[in-house]
């Protein structure tokens, strides 16, 4: 009986859940989206919306090579490199290292940013196009003080670019490539020094090994301890990030 009245109560706090759910369903506002039978062109509104996804989805490509971050996230990859620790630390850790250096190095550049552009937009000094003008020049600043000329010049050429009288002449479509081939070089560059030391580790492990006849150990699980030693005992992560940072100072 008791089993028989509890199934009663159930079965009725089900249909209650299931009326109340429906109720609330009821009472939502319908939306729908008419994407239209292709008789008619688009809307501006809808061809806008297009627009704004397409620059959403390529924001972050676009923001991660017009900042700091190729160069620091490629160091930050030689360093587990040529440690041989494999997947340590993983690379969520040197993500989000790599991000926040970013933020540290580009906090000046993005207050300006703020300041000049962001700003004035939101109280209505300035139009969308304005804001966007506004807010390129200091990154179109940041990016040429760490761009190569002969990077630069190789984009300018290929495009039949004018020389440019000042840095705000130089289009972003110049700019971002040729500063990205730069940073990639530089980072290349450090990651070489940072391979010497350890490499120079392995060898005289792997000589050792072979004096004493050891030809089947492998001489990277023997070598890895001491690299990892060295690391701790010279603080290599402190190293690493001051030469990052102390490599934007202009």
């Amino acid at each position: 009986m008791k089993k028989k009245s509890l199934l009663s109560f159930l079965l009725l706090f089900a249909v209650m859940i299931g009326a109340t759910g429906a109720t609330a369903y009821a009472e939502q506002p319908i939306v729908s989206i008419d994407l239209g039978d292709g008789s008619q062109p688009a809307s501006v509104s809808a061809l806008s919306l297009v627009l704004l996804i397409t620059v959403l989805s390529l924001a972050p490509a676009i923001l991660v090579l017009m900042t700091s971050f190729t160069r620091i996230v490629i160091v930050l990859g030689f360093v587990r490199t040529s440690l041989g620790t494999q997947q340590t630390p993983p690379n969520q850790v040197l993500i989000g290292l790599a991000l926040f250096l970013t933020l540290f190095i580009m906090a000046p550049t993005l207050s300006q940013v703020n300041e000049v552009a962001l700003q004035p937009y939101l109280k209505g000094e300035l139009t969308q196009t304005e804001a966007l003008e506004k807010a390129s020049e200091p990154l179109k600043e940041f990016m040429f003080r760490h761009t190569r000329e002969k990077d630069l010049l190789l984009f300018m050429n290929y495009t039949q670019t004018e020389k440019p009288e000042t840095v705000q002449d130089i289009p972003l479509t110049v700019l971002i490539p040729s500063f990205a081939l730069s940073e990639i070089k530089t980072a290349f560059q450090m990651g070489f020094m940072i391979f010497i030391p350890f490499l120079i580790i392995d060898m005289v492990v792997a000589s050792t090994l072979m004096a004493m006849g050891m030809m089947m150990l492998p001489p990277v699980m023997i070598s890895l301890p001491f690299k990892i030693l060295l690391f701790v005992l010279v603080d290599g992560w402190y190293l690493v990030v001051k030469s990052l940072l102390s490599s934007f100072q202009v």
